[in-house]
């Protein structure tokens, strides 16, 4: 299944230098192992996309710990 999720900016540049690797969202999706997502770099100041994205594969997930309803997935950049 393909996903677009929006992403804070601050957040969008550790994912490009892959530093960040993991994700913790609201499981509203049924995100599971081996979906594809399209992160989208949004900013909060002018409250638009910038235009630049990237593309994971979720490769692991868990809800251990959580909110309800909330999940933990790692991913590799595609």
């Amino acid at each position: 299944m393909l996903h677009n999720l929006k992403i804070n900016r601050e957040f969008f540049n550790p994912v490009l230098e892959q530093t960040k690797t993991f994700e913790i969202r609201k499981n509203d999706r049924g995100f599971c192992v081996g979906d594809t997502v399209i992160l989208n770099e949004w900013d909060n100041q002018t409250n638009q996309y910038t235009g630049r994205k990237v593309k994971i594969k979720i490769t692991y997930m868990t809800d251990f710990e959580q909110k309800n309803n909330y999940v933990v997935f790692s991913f590799i950049m595609l």
